[in-house]
């Protein structure tokens, strides 16, 4: 597998990680189906989402693959009266990333991170690695710390 900038800025950075690699079901790109390939648990499996807060403009959302962002949450936690999901055909113009390869790690420009606090019951978690087919499996504190990363209630309870 090629590196991707998620992988080149963890190696620069002296983050070490392991690749987790998948056969993509264009079919089925969910987070669940993922987990299910990769036999790996979809509580520890994080997908990245990409909003736009009325305020604050572009936000990213690490949140497991088996939940659901809570926008309403989301928002007032932002400091944004509304927000709302970047569509697709945006996606990969704002972050460099395309849906179901998106990662929190090496986008185009630096943008405010929260990951779900449930997080911090793993001291390790996978993200996309920035492109379909691969998931990064890495500590969870040098994640965080590395995108500058709020923890918070994210999901839909």
């Amino acid at each position: 597998m090629n590196k991707t900038n998620a992988m080149r800025m963890l190696d620069a950075a002296g983050i070490r990680y392991e690749v987790l690699e998948y056969e993509v079901d264009e079919s089925d790109l969910s987070g669940r189906h993922i987990a299910q390939e990769l036999h790996f648990p979809p509580e520890r499996m994080f997908k990245t989402l990409v909003a736009r807060g009325d305020k604050t403009g572009p936000l990213v959302f690490c949140i497991p693959v088996c939940a659901e962002l809570d926008l309403r949450r989301a928002a007032a936690q932002t400091g944004n009266k509304k927000i709302e999901l970047v569509p697709v055909r945006e996606l990969l113009g704002l972050t460099g990333y395309i849906r179901g390869g998106c990662s929190p790690v090496g986008m185009k420009k630096k943008f405010p991170t929260w990951m779900d606090e449930s997080a911090l019951q793993y001291d390790t978690v996978t993200v996309s690695s920035g492109t379909r087919g691969a998931q990064l499996l890495l500590n969870r504190a040098e994640l965080v710390d590395f995108v500058q990363a709020r923890l918070l209630p994210l999901t839909v309870q």
